[in-house]
């Protein structure tokens, strides 16, 4: 679909912050992905021109967009595809989310990436109005992104969350933890639904505090650290020793909260006591890992291989799409009680809610 001409996109382009990025190389592909999907018409080893668009925040959020970022650049350094880079705008109207990624397709793309749910719309009519272009999207399987071109990658969040919380539960000395959301849609809830089946799980007496910080259709809570650190001295005043973030960028907040309190938070998507600054790594405890570099990665991996992945692939617990982190330490001591709910929930002895 065409929402400007030739000159206006140019103009849009710059406006949007549209960055070319990539190699001049053309590496072979390691292999295909298996994932169910279709064949694409891409010609196995063909270089790939991907445009991915990042949700709120952008690549350097530390967090969600960081680890779709992650998959890119390996991609990049594997498969040597080439990639153009724009950030969605808080608040932004439809048609310039439409446009953003018509940019992409007008500069030659040949796969296009949209980093949330919030692209669902967008990526459902551009995909239509391109059926040649392969499209994926983070965090949605609804009708408005569905189409023959489209993979649709989400993930089993609150099985992961279901770990994180247990290991909060396990850690408290308050018998009090918390829980901040970026903003209040059904897939943040899902984050929040797992944590508290965790929680309770290891102790069924254990109080769960949840603060959101925005609500839809302002998306702002994904990158506003001073709400996010607002909300998570709230809850530690309010006798939370463990707070778990599901914020995006604002989750620096949280971590920049508990180092102040002397307490303990909990990162989300990336291994954040490896993203976060080095002076407030040491108050994560673990962090629910989203793999969405892998995702994103499956995606290209399979596009170069001339196997295009379409249509709704779940990454959950059984296919490693979600786990929780280790790094720093701290749960080194109960990794054998996580490690147990983790197989009762992949064998379905468990089964997590997705709502709170």
């Amino acid at each position: 679909m065409r929402h400007a001409t030739k000159v206006a996109a140019v103009v849009a382009a710059a406006a949007l912050g549209l960055a070319a990025c990539g190699s001049s190389s053309d590496n072979t592909p390691a292999g295909s992905n298996t994932s169910a999907g279709s064949t694409g018409t891409q010609a196995a080893g063909k270089k790939l021109v991907v445009g991915i668009a990042y949700g709120v925040g952008g690549r350097g959020d530390q967090s969600f967009n960081a680890s779709a970022a992650a998959g890119l650049d390996k991609a990049k350094a594997d498969l040597g595809v080439e990639f153009k880079e724009a950030t969605q705008v808080n608040g932004e109207s439809e048609a310039a989310t439409e446009e953003r990624l018509q940019q992409f397709i007008d500069a030659g793309a040949t796969h296009v990436i949209g980093v949330g749910f919030a692209y669902a719309k967008a990526i459902g009519t551009v995909a239509k109005a391109n059926p040649d272009v392969k499209f994926a999207i983070i965090d949605d399987a609804s009708t408005d992104s569905a189409g023959p071109n489209v993979a649709q990658l989400t993930f089993a969040e609150e099985q992961g969350s279901f770990l994180v919380g247990a290991a909060a539960a396990l850690k408290s000395k308050t018998n009090t933890v918390g829980f901040v959301g970026g903003v209040a849609t059904d897939l943040i809830k899902k984050f929040e639904a797992g944590y508290v089946a965790g929680a309770k799980a290891a102790n069924p007496s254990i109080v769960v505090k949840s603060q959101y910080l925005s609500q839809p259709p302002d998306f702002s809570g994904f990158n506003d650290p001073a709400k996010g650190k607002t909300a998570a001295e709230g809850l530690y005043q309010g006798g939370a020793d463990v707070v778990y973030h599901a914020a995006g960028g604002s989750g620096s907040g949280v971590f920049t909260a508990a180092k102040a309190a002397g307490k303990l938070a909990i990162g989300v998507d990336s291994d954040q006591a490896l993203t976060a600054t080095p002076d407030v790594r040491d108050v994560i405890l673990t962090s629910m890992i989203k793999k969405v570099d892998v995702a994103v990665y499956d995606f290209l991996k399979s596009g170069a291989a001339g196997t295009d992945i379409t249509g709704n692939k779940v990454y959950d617990l059984k296919a490693g799409g979600v786990d929780y982190a280790t790094t720093g330490g701290k749960v080194d001591d109960i990794k054998s009680k996580l490690d147990d709910y983790k197989q009762k929930i992949i064998s379905g002895e468990i089964k997590v809610p997705t709502t709170p």
